[in-house]
């Protein structure tokens, strides 16, 4: 998978990064790095794209 490329996170998380994106961009940051935080947001969040839950312990 290329750097950059989105199809390993969920419809949900696209939602997300779309909705805080947007955000960023109300308050005047450029479209460009609102996108960006707004992936790193999600990233931070949910830990990165789709992931299986069976299988995967919580960390405490």
């Amino acid at each position: 998978m290329p750097q950059g490329d989105k199809a390993a996170y969920s419809d949900k998380q696209k939602r997300k990064a779309a909705h805080i994106a947007e955000s960023y961009e109300e308050r005047g940051v450029p479209e460009a790095e609102a996108e960006a935080r707004a992936w790193a947001t999600v990233n931070k969040q949910d830990g990165g794209g789709k992931k299986s839950g069976s299988g995967r312990k919580r960390s405490a």
